[in-house]
């Protein structure tokens, strides 16, 4: 009985510890990814030709409260603030100061009109105004 007992007690943790771990797994999908940029809406110039050699990408730092990566040309960094599923971002960081076309300043200027971001229904970021779109990245480091 004893042994039973102890049995069915570590059965219930090892059932218990694994769906916590699922939980936070699907409750933070912005972290622990490196999300490329695969749409931005307004500009009049082709998706490929605003970005011919590098997407701009983007890791969230939970810790930190930090996004970086690049903006397709320049490293990018800048502080976000997360409530809920609001979001906002800081001013970018200095960067190198490269001008590689208009691509680069059609996401900054983009990013600070963010302040909302979803999932959509294959796991992909939506970072918003208000209710639209404006860009959507895919998740690329996992």
């Amino acid at each position: 009985m004893k042994i039973q007992s102890i049995g069915f007690v570590l059965f219930l943790s090892l059932v218990m510890s694994c769906g916590s771990q699922k939980q936070m797994t699907k409750s933070d999908p912005l972290y622990n990814a490196t999300w490329q940029l695969e749409y931005i809406s307004g500009p009049r110039i082709a998706f490929d030709g605003l970005f011919p050699d590098k997407k701009p990408e983007l890791t969230f730092n939970k810790e930190a409260s930090q996004v970086t990566g690049n903006n397709s040309c320049n490293g990018y960094s800048a502080s976000y603030t997360l409530e809920g599923k609001s979001i906002s971002f800081g001013e970018p960081g200095p960067t190198t100061m490269m001008f590689c076309g208009q691509g680069e300043q059609q996401f900054l200027n983009m990013m600070q009109k963010i302040n909302r971001y979803s999932f959509d229904a294959d796991g992909k970021l939506n970072l918003m105004m208000n209710e639209v779109s404006m860009m959507r990245f895919k998740n690329v480091a996992n």
